[in-house]
């Protein structure tokens, strides 16, 4: 009887001085919680996608308190989130929804294969290794290295071997802008309107881009021609528009011979 009170009274003791010793750690390492940057973390969707520029929602949630970045800096949350991030803050946000666009229309049966590719099936190993696969050095390479790093199942690879983009699940976070080392994808906003060019060949022999792709821009400068409202301007090779401009006319879109213009509104 005596051994079970000694235990009973030696276990209270042991459970009092942990009890003590775990208050006095609890103070000496204590960290102050930013309520602020906790209040911005509860409104942000939790992707962890690194689309705003930070090591996770936490990341940015802490720099957002700390002025560091944005409240419309969480692209995947889009606008919803960052007015919900803007009311945390006390500021005002004027953000939009964007969505990706692959400049490029390079299927497998428009533009040539340079060879046959042993390598690693990633767009970033075949870029460094052989400079790409297709004879346009600036087409799309088609192992998908856009659509594995896509955390909102937004982008797949069609049976042309480009990928494709779901814009009802694209939420403009910017992974797979970054993630191309052809540097192919760009995201606009949804609400844009206008021509844009679906190319980045800035080759300007036209017989060599003409052998190497189908659907290339050969440069000839058609569509800044015939552009009535002078919106649209050929510069390093690449069909630009001013979108203040650009009326959607149509007209350098229906003119263009190689079909490499098409209006921002029915693509995305």
């Amino acid at each position: 009887m005596n051994a079970i009170l000694i235990a009973v009274v030696v276990s209270f003791l042991l459970a009092f001085i942990i009890g003590v010793l775990l208050g006095v750690f609890k103070k000496i390492f204590y960290v102050p919680v930013d309520e602020k940057a906790a209040a911005v973390r509860e409104v942000l969707p939790g992707a962890n996608c690194g689309g705003c520029g930070y090591p996770g929602c936490d990341g940015f949630a802490a720099a957002c308190a700390a002025g560091k970045a944005p409240a419309d800096g969480c692209t995947a949350g889009g606008v919803k989130t960052a007015q919900a991030v803007a009311n945390v803050l006390g500021v005002h946000v004027s953000a939009e929804n964007t969505v990706a666009v692959l400049a490029c229309q390079g299927s497998k049966d428009k533009c040539m294969p340079r060879g046959c590719y042993n390598g690693i099936h990633s767009c970033a190993a075949a870029h460094e290794a052989v400079n790409g696969t297709k004879m346009c050095q600036w087409g799309c390479i088609g192992f998908g290295d856009c659509v594995a790093v896509c955390n909102f199942d937004a982008l797949y690879m069609g049976s042309d071997s480009l990928p494709h983009v779901n814009t009802k699940k694209c939420t403009g976070c910017g992974v797979c802008v970054k993630t191309c080392p052809m540097h192919l994808l760009f995201t606009v906003p949804v609400s844009r309107k206008g021509a844009v060019a679906l190319c980045s060949n800035r080759n300007e022999n036209k017989a060599v881009i003409l052998k190497s792709c189908k659907i290339g821009c050969i440069k000839c400068g058609k569509c800044e021609r015939s552009c009535p409202q002078h919106a649209i301007k050929v510069t390093n090779g690449i069909p630009i528009v001013d979108y203040a401009l650009c009326n959607s006319c149509n007209t350098c879109v229906e003119g263009c011979p190689t079909h490499v213009l098409a209006l921002v509104e029915n693509i995305i």
